[in-house]
Formats: structure tokens, sequence, C-alpha cells
């Protein structure tokens, strides 16, 4: 009995087409956007991320708030490409942000700084873009880059050498999620976790005395990927309000 291909080759088509419009439509989900306002147009340095100034010019000041994303703080440093939908006054490109806050509005999942909502517009629409005050759009999860920088880990300004230790990674790269974060005590020889104080802030009583090892898990989608070692990043008399480096991108 002989084949008959045509058949086949529309059998086939009908299966996987589907699914690559399927891929394409879960790439990019839909929300709305609106933005806050600020004296020089950049983030806020109190944002609910805890990344201080850090989050106020990162990025060129094009960061938001979100809702839904902030996923108890983990979402915070997660990079995003937002398009709004309006024809003639809005790019293809549209512009990309970084999570420094959490932020509640009319039904929407960014509160942008006025940086980032102006970067959607078209030339000399930036006006008329703003006087909408709430637009429609798309949007997808996308890698962070910080040309020139490794993970960095800040101590906190709150923080007390040698009685507290609070910590905030920093120019956190790629797509993961922290979501644990442990610190070895040598004298045990035991990892011993951190407390999510709040957004993107850890902090323990009584840390460890000497240089730190610090080593933080790793997710991709919600989904646990691995513990990653960042090698006696704190000296042995850390400072509050000093980022050290870890000599590491999360790639």
């Amino acid at each position: 009995m002989g084949f008959n291909f045509q058949y086949i080759f529309l059998l086939v088509t009908l299966i996987i087409f589907p699914a690559i419009c399927y891929s394409q439509e879960a790439n990019s989900l839909y929300s709305r956007a609106t933005y806050y306002g600020s004296p020089d147009c950049y983030g806020t340095p109190s944002g609910a991320c805890g990344f201080g100034e850090y989050g106020r010019k990162i990025y060129d000041g094009k960061v938001s708030g979100v809702s839904r994303l902030y996923k108890n703080g983990t979402g915070c440093g997660a990079c995003y490409q937002v398009r709004c939908k309006i024809p003639g006054h809005c790019t293809d490109e549209g512009t990309k942000i970084v999570v420094t806050d959490y932020g509640e509005g009319d039904h929407t999942d960014f509160i942008l700084s006025v940086r980032a909502y102006s970067d959607m517009a078209t030339p000399g629409m930036v006006n008329h873009l703003l006087a909408y005050g709430v637009v429609d759009v798309e949007f997808r999860r996308v890698p962070c880059r910080y040309y020139g920088y490794n993970l960095m880990i800040k101590v906190h300004e709150h923080s007390r050498f040698c009685n507290y230790l609070a910590i905030v990674p920093i120019y956190q790269s790629g797509a993961f999620d922290i979501e644990a974060v442990q610190v070895w005590q040598a004298d045990c020889k035991e990892w011993k976790g951190m407390r999510k104080a709040y957004g993107a802030v850890w902090d323990m009583p009584n840390p460890p005395k000497g240089s730190l090892t610090f080593r933080v898990q790793v997710s991709l989608n919600g989904e646990a990927v691995k513990w990653v070692q960042l090698a006696d990043v704190l000296p042995d008399e850390w400072k509050a309000g000093i980022a050290y480096d870890t000599y590491l991108l999360l790639d």
C-alpha cells in the first residue's frame, strides 16, 4: 500500500502549526500600565524592594512598581519588555524596565516611572501618551543586562556590624529569581539560612565572624534550578551601605 505524502504533510502541519502559534502567544501577556510622577522622572529610592538609590536610577530610571509580578519580593530585580498598543503612539520595541517597587493601580500590572512610560512613545507622542494616563500593554519577561557589572551584594544601610546583617543582591543579570540565601558558618561547618525581611532584602542577627561566603538558590519560571556559591564576598569588617562584587554573572 502506497503512502499519501500530501495527507501526511497536511496532518503534520495541522498538529505543529497550532503548537507554534500557542508558543508565540504564551511568550507575551496582556495587561495595563500607568505611571507615577517624580521631580526628575526617575524612580523612587524608597521602593518596597529595598534597593534604595540603586532602585531610583538603574536602567537610566526606567523602573516600575508591580502588583501580581511582585511575588512577595521574589519578583524584585526582574526585567520586562513592556509595549503599549495605541497605533501611531507606541513603538514596536516599547521599553525595558526593572522591577524596583510594589504598587497597585486601576487593573494595572505596571506603575512605571515617567522615563519608562515615555520610552514607549513614538517621537513627538510622549505628551499624548502621558495624557492617556493608563494604557493597554503587552509584556514579557526578558533577561536583565548590566554591561560592566557582576552580581553584587550590597550591605543594607540598616545593618550594624557585627550584630545585625541585612543584604540586597543588585545587578542581578539574566532571568533568574533568587528564592533563598544562606551564609556559611565555618565554626559549625554548616549553611545557615537568612530570613527574607522584605522585597529583595535578606537578613540575620549575629552573623558569623570573618569573611562571609553565601550561596543563593536561583529559579527559572518558578522552578528551583540550582544553588550558586558566592565565595568570600564580604570582608572581615564589612560596612553598611557598601556593595561588594561577587565576580559572578547569574546568566
